[in-house]
């Protein structure tokens, strides 16, 4: 087992044909990754940034956007696709529920642009209104495009958010989550949005959170994903926690050390576009439970990329990455 985990006598992944090249100026030895890390992604939003919806489409052939949060989600926060898209629901009906997809995603994620990572208290009656307002469009495009392309997951994951955004409380909530684990029972971001929504803040209780997501993986094959629902699972409570080293005990770093090695160290795992988010789940996850086995690798095959999810939890995540990654 240690020789695969340190890799040893074992099969790197075999080079991707549409792997972007690390950019040769880095800082620190680190660099934010860009469009997935893939060039197919990044043609996607360079069509997307141009406001070109034909090339869009084009762009969208080798994927699967019902299915693959990560690409769905480079639409969902670049700036300035809430601008265009609306022309292509009302004018494409061929593709309408591709871009009411888009369309919904992004506007969630630009009602959030409005309201901020603000304290609710501090956030403005007028950044409410465009938060909901916004919002609310997201939820009815969602909504359609689930209606028009039912074995879709995507759009309900989507609408996890929006209705947690919109308080729409847990009889919606829960509705939403098994509407999108019955089309795939082990869908990462569906398990990862609803480890949020059990956290205490929005109303959860304790240790709920964690048990959900040691049930989920327990059915997992080896070297799916999944298994960063337990390293999500531990960065909340260390969210939730008013004790910064709350997640250095035996316990909890044996507990990571076998996610790690279940998933994303696991010989069967497969990369896909973006597999280096997966990897700084892990890699924070590790780092603020200071262990000691699975880290180094885990930073190791990053090769210093960055990405600001989840390390954006920390008031400085790129700072924090840097030196989990000097400590590894």
């Amino acid at each position: 087992m240690l020789g695969k985990l340190f890799g040893k006598g074992a099969e790197r992944p075999a080079a991707d044909p549409h792997a972007l090249p690390a950019p040769r100026w880095q800082k620190q030895g680190m660099y934010t990754l860009r469009a997935l890390g893939d060039a197919r992604v990044r043609a996607l939003v360079d069509a997307a940034e141009a406001g070109d919806w034909d090339a869009v489409k084009v762009a969208l052939a080798p994927f699967d956007l019902g299915r693959d949060h990560q690409v769905l989600g480079e639409l969902a926060d670049l700036e300035g696709v809430q601008d265009w898209i609306g022309r292509a629901v009302e004018e494409d009906k061929e593709h309408r529920a591709t871009a009411l997809l888009i369309s919904g995603a992004r506007h969630i994620s630009w009602g959030w642009e409005a309201r901020t990572r603000r304290l609710a208290k501090n956030v403005s009656q007028e950044q409410w209104r465009i938060f909901h307002e916004r919002l609310h469009i997201a939820e009815d495009q969602l909504l359609e495009a689930a209606e028009l392309r039912p074995e879709w997951v995507t759009p309900w994951r989507r609408l996890l958010t929006s209705g947690r955004g919109m308080s729409l409380g847990p009889a919606v909530n829960e509705t939403r989550r098994d509407a999108a684990l019955r089309r795939d029972p082990l869908d990462l971001e569906t398990h990862i949005e609803w480890v949020s929504q059990l956290q205490p803040r929005w109303s959860g209780e304790p240790g709920e959170a964690l048990e959900f997501a040691r049930e989920a993986f327990t059915g997992a094959p080896e070297g799916h994903r999944l298994g960063c629902v337990i390293a999500m699972a531990h960065i909340e409570d260390w969210v939730e926690s008013d004790h910064k080293n709350c997640l250095i005990t035996p316990e909890i770093q044996d507990e990571l050390l076998e996610a790690a090695e279940r998933s994303i160290l696991h010989p069967a795992h497969v990369r896909r576009p973006g597999w280096q988010e997966d990897f700084n789940i892990f890699a924070m996850a590790l780092s603020l439970a200071s262990e000691r086995i699975a880290l180094p690798r885990v930073f190791r095959e990053l090769g210093g990329a960055y990405t600001s999810w989840p390390w954006r939890y920390m008031a400085e995540p790129e700072k924090m990455y840097a030196r989990a990654r000097r400590n590894a």
